[in-house]
Formats: C-alpha cells, sequence, structure tokens
C-alpha cells in the first residue's frame, strides 16, 4: 500500500506517494507502533465531527454563525500532510522504510504540516481565510515568508497535485463547498471549529484504523458534555431562586429579549448575579443562546460562584430551587464544567494531559456551562495560541461578564475589543459592575450612553447600531445603608482596633493590596490573635489549589450565611488581598482597608454589613477604617507615602481617589456611589505634581506602561495578522500578573528500572509517572494523576517563579505527559511550568542543585502560600 513511485521531475527525481497511501497518524496497538488512519480518512473524520458539532447549535444561532460549507473547511485541515517530510515522520515512528532527501527535523521551518496546508490552500485559490484557518489549526500561524507549496521541500509540483485531489476527494466524500466567510469575527469561529473538531477527531475513539468510526461520532461528542441541553419550560423567576426578584433584577431581564450587550449598574448585594443567571435562562428558552459563560475577576471567586450556578443548573430542594435543567436532560452530569468533567474526558492530542487544552479553566470554555475566569475569554479577542478556539466556545452564548470596573487601561482595550467580537458572533453579553463610571460604560457599548443615574440598566440589542434604551432603577428602602468612615495614618492604631473588636467577638476583614503585605500582617496579627482567643485566617491567590480550596472552605462560609451558626461563638480577623472585594459573599461587622481607587473601596465596603439578617456581636456597628496618608504628602511624594500601592495602582489615581474621600466621615450606599466614581474619574487639566503623575499615567515610567502604551499593547495583541503571542506573553492583566505556574513538591527521584520517576507531594503522597512510555499507564490513570499534579500549582508573577528548568529535565521526570512544555514547530512557544522543592524548613530549593533564582530566596507554608522572603543584593 506504501509503495512509492518514482516521479519524472525536471530538477531532481522525487518520490511521490499517492494520497490514498499517505498516513495522518500513527497507532500503538499495545505491542508495536503501527500505521494509523490515511490522510483522507482523517479528514473526512473531522469535517463529519464538525459538521455535527455544527448541528447542535440552535437553528437561528446554526444559520447566523456558520456559512454553507463550513465542515469542508474543517476537513482540510490536515492536507498538509500530504507532504514528503510528514511521510517521513510518520514512517520512522511505525520503523517503515523513508523516502531519501527529506528531513523531518526540517518541519519546524514552516510550523510543520499545518504549515504546507496553508500554502496549498492559497496555491489552489481557496476563499477569504480559508488558508489561514488551516495554517494554524494547531494554535499559531506559521512563518511562510518566501515560500510556495511548489518548493521542492514540500514535494515540488507532483506532491502538490496529490494534495490538489485530496481536496477534490473530500469536496466530493463531504458532499460540501467551500464557505463564503464575510468577516474576521466569522473566520476566527470556523477556525476554532477547525481545532476542535480535530482535537476530537484525533482523540481515542477514532484512533484505531481498525475499528469502524463511522455513526460513532454524535456518542463522542455526548460523552465529551458536547450536548445540546433541554430546559424546563416557563420557569419563575421565584421557581429558579426560591424567592421574588427585587425591581433591579425585573428590570434586567425585561431588557434581554434578543442577543446584544446590556449592562445592570447597582450595588452590591442587590442581587445582579441572580438576575442575569434569569435573563440567560430567558434566552436559552427561547433557543436563542446554546450556553452561559460566567466570567469572573480571579479563580478564587469563579470557585464560590460555581456551587451558585450548580444549583441554578440542577437545583437544590433545600432552597426551594427547581433548576433549569430538564429531568430527561441528557448528561446533566456533565453539563457544568469541573473536575470530574477534565478527568473522566479525553479531547485529541491537545485536549490530554501534556496538552495544551488539558486545563480546567481552558476546556470550560467549550463546556455548554462553564465558571471561568475573564483572562479566558479576553484571549478570544487576541492573536495568542488558541484564541480562535476561546471565540468558538463562546460564540451564540450568554456571556456574563462580572466586576469589570477593576481592570485596568490594559485589559479596558481587550474588553471593549471582546464585547465587539461577542456582538458578531450573536451573543448575549451582560456586563455587571457596582462601579461603572459613565465613560468607561459607553466605551464598552461601542454607542452614546450619556445617562449618570444609578442604579442603571442600559441595553443595546443586536441589530440596530444606534439604539441604547437606559432605565434607572427605583432603590428599595431596605437596600440603602450608611456607613461610617475613618481614614487613619498609623496602622498600629488600627491594628489594636481589629484585635480589641475581634475579642468583643466582631468578624473583621482587613483588606491589604499585596501577597506580600498581606502575608506580612497576617504574621504579625495572628501570634496576637491566639493570646486573645481570636481565629485568624490569610486569604490570597499564591496558594495551591488544594490548600486554597481548605481555606476558602472554612474562611469563606464563616463570614457568609453558612456560618451564622458559628459566627457569635468566636471573634475572627480575615486578611487577604483584592480577592475579598470580588464576587464574594462574605460580610464583615468591621472593616480595615489599605487605602485605593475609589471603584476598589467600594467595592471592599460591599462587604461589610451586606445582609441585615446577619447575627452580629452587639457592640458591632457599620464602620471601615482605610490607611491613607496625608493628601497633599501623598500628591508630594506618593511612592514612600502610599508605599507599595503605589506600585500596585496608578499614583495619579490613588490621589485622585484620597481627595473624594478624605473629608468623608460616613458614606450612603449606594445613593453616593456615582457621584463618588464620577468626582474621582472625570477628565481635567492639572497643575505641579498633580500634572506630573497624570503624565506618568498616560506616558508610564520605568516601572509601568502608560495608558497609551497598554492601548497600544492591545492593539497589537488583537492584530489580525502577525506573530501569534504564546500565553506566557499574551498578559491579560498588566500590573502583578500571575502568569506562570509552579509545581510543589517534596522530593523526586528517577527509580533504579530508569522507566518511572516518583513525585512526593506536600503532604507525603506520591505520584509515579512513565519517563518514555506514557502507555505504560492507561489514559484514565494518567487523567487522574494530572489531575492529582495540577492541585500542587501556585500561580505567581514571572518575576517571583523559580528559574526555569531545561525541558530535557522535566521530560526525564515524566511531566511532559501531564504538562504542556511547548510546541515543537514553534520556536516562539515556551513552558510556564517551574519546578521547586519545598524542603522541611519551608524555604523552596531548585532540582540537582539548580539556584531557585538569582535573587529572591522563597518559602511555601499551607497557611501563608508562596512567600518571597529575602532579596539577595548582590
Amino acid at each position: 500500500m506504501l509503495r512509492a513511485k518514482k516521479a519524472n521531475h525536471t530538477a531532481t527525481k522525487i518520490q511521490q506517494v499517492s494520497f490514498n497511501s499517505c498516513l495522518a497518524k500513527s497507532y500503538n496497538n499495545g505491542i508495536d507502533v503501527v500505521p494509523g488512519h490515511t490522510v483522507l480518512t482523517h479528514c473526512h473524520i473531522v469535517g463529519s465531527v464538525a459538521r455535527e458539532l455544527i448541528n447542535r447549535y440552535p437553528v437561528a444561532l446554526r444559520e447566523a454563525l456558520f456559512p454553507a460549507g463550513s465542515p469542508l473547511v474543517a476537513a482540510a485541515h490536515d492536507i498538509g500532510k500530504v507532504s514528503p517530510t510528514f511521510f517521513n515522520k510518520i514512517m520512522r515512528a511505525c520503523a517503515l522504510e523513508t523516502l531519501q532527501g527529506f528531513n523531518p527535523e526540517l518541519e519546524k521551518n514552516w510550523g510543520g504540516h499545518a504549515g504546507v496546508s496553508q500554502l496549498t490552500a492559497k496555491q489552489l485559490g481557496l476563499p477569504e481565510y480559508v488558508p489561514e484557518i488551516l495554517g494554524q489549526h494547531h494554535g499559531f500561524s506559521p512563518n511562510l515568508a518566501g515560500m510556495r507549496a511548489t518548493d521542492e521541500n514540500f514535494g515540488g509540483q507532483v506532491w502538490h497535485q496529490e494534495r490538489e485531489q485530496l481536496v477534490a476527494a473530500l469536496k466530493s466524500s463531504l458532499n460540501e463547498v467551500w464557505p463564503e466567510i464575510d468577516s474576521v469575527a466569522k473566520a476566527r469561529l470556523l477556525a476554532g471549529l477547525t481545532s476542535v473538531a480535530d482535537w476530537i477527531g484525533s482523540g481515542h475513539p477514532f484512533d484505531n484504523p481498525e475499528t469502524p468510526w463511522e455513526g460513532r461520532i454524535s456518542g463522542v461528542l455526548d460523552a465529551l458534555g458536547l450536548v445540546a441541553a433541554t430546559y424546563k419550560p416557563n420557569l419563575s423567576f421565584e421557581d429558579v431562586f426560591g424567592f421574588q426578584p427585587r425591581s433591579a433584577q425585573s428590570l434586567l431581564i425585561g431588557q434581554v429579549v434578543s442577543p446584544g450587550v446590556y449592562v445592570l449598574e447597582a450595588p452590591m448585594g442587590l442581587g445582579k448575579t441572580e438576575a442575569a443567571l434569569y435573563a440567560a435562562y430567558k434566552m436559552l428558552e427561547s433557543h436563542q443562546a446554546r450556553g452561559i459563560y460566567f466570567a469572573l475577576p480571579t479563580q478564587l471567586t469563579s470557585n464560590k460562584i460555581f456551587e451558585r450556578f450548580n444549583d441554578f443548573l440542577q437545583g437544590n430542594e433545600e432552597k426551594r430551587m427547581a433548576g433549569i435543567l430538564s429531568d430527561d436532560c441528557s448528561h446533566r452530569s456533565l453539563l457544568l464544567h469541573g473536575n470530574a468533567w477534565l478527568l473522566d474526558t479525553d479531547m485529541g492530542e491537545e485536549g490530554r494531559p501534556g496538552g495544551a487544552w488539558f486545563n480546567q479553566s481552558k476546556r470550560g470554555l467549550l463546556a455548554p456551562f462553564a465558571v471561568g475566569t475573564i483572562d479566558q475569554a479576553l484571549m478570544a479577542a487576541m492573536n495568542v495560541k488558541h484564541g480562535f478556539v476561546r471565540a468558538f466556545g463562546l460564540a451564540g452564548k450568554v456571556v456574563i461578564l462580572d466586576e469589570v470596573h477593576t481592570y485596568d487601561a490594559y485589559t479596558g482595550s481587550l474588553l471593549d475589543a471582546l464585547v465587539a467580537l461577542l456582538r458578531e458572533l450573536h451573543c448575549t453579553v451582560i456586563i455587571l459592575s457596582a462601579t461603572l463610571n459613565q465613560e468607561r460604560r459607553q466605551e464598552l457599548l461601542g454607542r452614546p450612553s450619556d445617562s449618570m443615574d444609578y442604579p442603571l440598566v442600559t441595553a443595546s440589542p443586536a441589530g440596530d447600531k444606534e439604539l441604547v434604551s437606559q432605565n434607572k432603577i427605583e432603590i428599595e428602602k431596605k437596600d440603602k445603608k450608611q456607613i461610617q468612615l475613618a481614614l487613619c495614618a498609623d496602622d498600629k492604631h488600627a491594628v489594636e482596633q481589629a484585635l480589641k473588636r475581634a475579642e468583643q467577638g466582631q468578624q473583621i476583614l482587613w483588606i491589604e493590596n499585596t501577597v506580600k503585605e498581606a502575608q506580612e500582617r497576617y504574621l504579625m496579627l495572628a501570634a496576637r490573635a491566639a493570646e486573645l482567643g481570636v481565629a485568624c485566617g490569610l486569604l490570597h491567590s499564591r496558594f495551591t489549589v488544594d490548600d486554597r480550596q481548605k481555606i476558602e472552605d472554612q474562611w469563606v462560609n464563616l463570614y457568609g450565611k453558612a456560618g451564622w451558626p458559628a459566627r457569635q461563638k468566636q471573634g475572627r480577623i480575615l486578611i487577604g488581598t483584592q480577592v475579598l472585594e470580588q464576587s464574594l459573599d462574605i460580610d464583615a461587622d468591621f472593616m480595615v482597608s489599605r487605602f485605593a481607587p475609589t471603584d476598589m473601596l467600594l467595592q471592599r465596603l460591599g462587604r461589610l454589613w451586606r445582609h441585615d439578617e446577619t447575627p452580629r456581636c452587639k457592640h458591632a456597628k457599620a464602620e471601615a477604617w482605610f490607611l491613607a496618608p496625608d493628601l497633599a504628602l501623598a500628591i508630594e511624594s506618593p511612592q514612600s507615602q502610599l508605599g507599595n500601592s503605589a506600585y500596585v495602582y496608578s499614583p495619579y489615581v490613588l490621589c485622585r481617589s484620597l481627595e473624594v474621600w478624605q473629608q468623608l466621615t460616613s458614606i450612603s450606599l449606594p445613593l453616593d456611589i456615582r457621584n463618588l466614581i464620577e468626582r474621582t474619574y472625570c477628565t481635567r487639566s492639572e497643575q505641579g505634581s498633580m500634572n506630573r503623575w497624570l503624565q506618568e499615567l498616560d506616558e508610564g515610567t520605568r516601572y509601568r506602561a502608560g495608558r497609551n502604551t497598554l492601548r497600544r499593547l492591545a492593539r497589537v495583541a488583537l492584530a489580525e495578522a502577525g506573530n501569534t503571542l504564546p500565553e506566557s506573553k499574551a498578559q491579560t492583566r498588566y500590573s502583578e500578573t500571575d502568569s506562570h505556574e509552579v509545581l510543589l513538591l517534596r522530593r523526586v527521584r528517577v527509580n533504579p528500572d530508569g522507566k518511572w520517576a516518583t513525585l512526593t507531594l506536600l503532604d507525603g503522597s506520591q505520584v509515579e509517572l512513565p519517563i518514555q512510555n506514557r502507555a505504560l499507564l492507561t489514559k484514565k490513570e494518567l487523567r487522574q494523576r494530572t489531575g492529582i499534579l495540577m492541585r500542587q500549582l501556585v500561580a505567581v508573577p514571572a518575576s517571583d517563579a523559580p528559574k526555569a528548568l531545561p525541558v530535557d529535565k522535566l521530560k526525564r521526570l515524566g511531566l511532559h505527559h501531564c504538562f504542556y512544555l511547548g510546541h515543537p514547530d514553534w520556536p516562539e512557544d515556551e513552558s510556564i511550568l517551574r519546578v521547586a522543592l519545598v524542603g522541611e524548613t519551608d524555604s523552596l530549593c531548585g532540582m540537582d542543585n539548580y539556584a531557585v533564582h538569582d535573587k529572591y530566596q522563597f518559602e511555601y507554608r499551607d497557611d501563608l502560600g508562596y512567600r518571597v522572603i529575602k532579596n539577595q543584593e548582590k
């Protein structure tokens, strides 16, 4: 079958192989690596998977999003595998005879077979965007400058003709024509469809060439949870949530009747989440949407919303929640994305352990219902690896964006672009915010929106570029509250107040602006609190998943409704960072906060006296202290007066905020919110030092990029052409970005047989990984072991990460079977995985005497998290 024939070629005699005989895959049958599916069969499978994925969309969405012929684009993704270098790559893997003169190692020069697919499509004159879609199906744009499909490296004219015949065969077998793609948004959608269909078509159910594949696709998609859900009809808000809607909730629900962009500006604790979810249910029930993606600022808040989201979908008898999914809805347990789904399913090469997409936060975008972070959604609009897969995952869904006011100029520009993309992808975008200013709202909508009312619902439905309706919400008396305020320049005084009130039995919240300062505050308070019988906890982003889950379960529940029975048994102090201001239903009696921009402070105040029914100590009163310097001193020297906060936030915005808050002794919520936000952020000319800080905000400093630079960075990241950014370089938050993953272990060793590596975890348990042959573990065993290791990761900024180990060293521990370590055909790609060992004294050290860092020392404790403990001056 695989016999090569000589071609008559004027320059060089190139051996030619019929496209019918070219292999797409090899197959490990448990004994040997043998030939797998041919390119023709594999492409046919992938085209058929794409067709079934499209058929699972509601009819109206399917017709609006996917032009006729879309499955053919997915099918054509691997036409570049009909090339002599790839032929040799497969033959070598199967220990079969190869063609002379074609080295598979050269493939990295043109991005592998995907680059040949792109060049072939271009040479054949396929419709606009199709060549680029084929070239990017592994997530990045190959560099093909100066190359042609008929070049000798690709087999010359004779191999190009074989690829042309393959394209004709695919058109015939699928009975499809090439689609006309009329926008960049549609091109990104089809690129995502192509990649996902390829992952599924390359997965375990389709890898054995002896097993018939026809008729299996629907069942495979069901097993992956990629199902069309069914819903209970005509549920009221009370049916879904167990209580009557408030006026603000009803107003939003009444406005969301079609895809478009909707903004709900309302105070903290007014039920914005429930309003958005019920509006989403109405869109799902009317077949105008196919799922929900709930995007939050941080993974911590995502975990807590996950529980509420599950009740919304599945129901909760104790809370009198009916659940929106019909009782006969297939695969109910798979619909909400979670760890179980991750560990029970494989999704081809990219979606298996070690692949770029075997990650809970990414794969959730493809599930019908998911809670995740805003970062993953933002990358749908960026020229970043697999950005278009994210666009495909979000298309046609209700996308709820929570806490949008918390983003800087860089992320703000990305968010504007994301909202515009989601409009084109027929999404229903619901933006929730307690503290959005009028100018920012207008930027998000891309439409005039000048109302200064608050609370407010703004609706911009699809189809009418000018129509924007704005409706003020009347505040109910029970939703108004008064909070006493004090600005304190003395940390020691605030410490004494916090301890005194906690000793009385109050529940205290203390918020710092950096992880380092939160850790230092905890160390100082915990010892003294213990002497007084006061419990003390710490919550921030730099814990392992396991440790963070334990802390969340304990402390967020203690400060929430679940903790009411135990609330008055003991005074408590919970110390944390910005994670405590976002989307958590926690309720403190007294709060101390490091000074921050106005919108952050308002968010933090939303965690104070949140519910009238909360049982409280008799001494408690609604009061917050802000740790802040004198305004005049801050304006003259913000770095010395505001400390690390002036590096986390703009000194100009901090000073503008301090100017607004310095005279306040109390605040009325929500009545004062709009005035405080607009006074802080309204544009004005400045003099003296304030003019300097304004210029620094716009133009930047050696420590921080300015607003103008950040906007340019966002535009570069959003470029429709040009180099694809690896995810490690695609920062969606510019300051304090936790962009690297540190795997924390106690010990590692290679077993004497050289086939296995043993990794000892922080709790003393062990995980064994095969060093070379992943087939020594079943697919399920490997998924489970990868899941365990993923829970030992800590996300940290690049500057605070241990030094990178050579990829070969990571492979010698079997870690390439579990974690993505970069793409061999993409030199710019890199691993974001770092590995460190935690010693008996909690300090981190590198493996095999590798220095863990050139400047810093680190430690890890389950109560403190990942900590930078010393700066060694060279």
